[in-house]
């Protein structure tokens, strides 16, 4: 459903600034799938918002191009945007108008669909917002909401999310995952650039995590988990078996009595051979979440 091959587009550099690198895009390439929620991370400045921008149709690229349902989102951006329901990162409201008449504006710019109110309607009841109030006296949460409500009323094929749950508190963040679960079953095809990793993590089937204008890894979230260091808290019978433990040359980072933290990145088989040589009287695994998976693609470059 999105086809992005070799998308090029490169800003000048700061003259202000010595050693400064050319910023954002760099020969990136990717695919999502009809029906397939794709997560697209980075820090700020990675190149997340003008990818946003070249799938809207918004900018032109220095090289490369970038399809939705086999139309050019550049060529053919009006027809693009046909398809997609987008939600900005930061929404522009008419704030003089109350948040019903804004969602009437939009639904008539679109056509007025009898589904665009029934899907609205479904949706202000989801997550709670008043759209008689005034949208200049919404907080930035109740705002966001609204931007939610204009996204998924549409019911467009392709809906492309910039920082959805931004200013969201925990109970409406869950229940836009649940939103995007149904919308997914529906067979929409969703594109979230995201910091939530929770979000990230229950919603999309693969993740691409882009580093100073290029992917660094398009991957299936579990692949990705996988492939990381993990971590096991494993209990065995006596301290003569964590000795046992000991000489297989496992990578053990904490000892507790009978009680051991070991950790393995790669193959399994050392620890597996290792515990078949003692008696295990618990075994669990500590999960590698995607945030950590995350900022493995940047040690060295600093948090975010």
């Amino acid at each position: 459903m999105i086809n992005v091959e070799g998308i090029t587009k490169l800003y000048p550099k700061d003259k202000r600034k010595e050693n400064t690198e050319l910023r954002g895009l760099k020969e990136v390439t990717f695919r999502v799938d009809q029906g397939e929620v794709f997560g697209f991370l980075g820090p700020n400045g990675a190149g997340k918002t003008t990818m946003i921008r070249h799938l809207m149709g918004f900018i032109k690229p220095d090289a490369g191009f970038a399809q939705i349902k086999g139309l050019d989102c550049w060529k053919n951006s009006l027809a693009v945007k046909a398809l997609v329901s987008y939600l900005p990162g930061e929404m522009n409201f008419l704030e003089q108008m109350s948040g019903l008449e804004f969602l009437n504006l939009m639904s008539g710019m679109h056509g007025d669909r009898p589904i665009f109110r029934k899907r609205r309607d479904a949706l202000v009841e989801r997550l709670e917002l008043n759209l008689k109030q005034s949208i200049r006296k919404m907080s930035k949460g109740m705002k966001q909401k609204l931007g939610i409500i204009y996204a998924l009323m549409l019911d467009a094929e392709v809906l492309i999310l910039d920082e959805p749950t931004s200013g969201l508190d925990p109970l409406m963040q869950k229940v836009f995952i649940d939103l995007v679960l149904a919308e997914k079953s529906q067979g929409k095809t969703i594109f979230i650039s995201s910091h939530m990793f929770s979000e990230v993590e229950r919603t999309c089937d693969r993740v691409g995590i882009i580093r100073n204008g290029k992917l660094a890894t398009v991957e299936e979230i579990q692949k990705l988990r996988q492939a990381q260091q993990r971590t096991f808290e494993i209990t065995v019978a006596d301290e003569g078996q964590v000795q046992i433990l000991r000489e297989r040359g496992l990578e053990i980072i904490a000892v507790n009595g009978t009680s051991l933290s070991i950790e393995i990145k790669g193959d399994l088989n050392p620890l597996l051979s290792g515990l078949a040589q003692v008696k295990v009287m618990s075994f669990t695994q500590k999960m590698t979440d995607l945030e950590e998976a995350f900022m493995h693609f940047y040690e060295g470059e600093g948090r975010f």
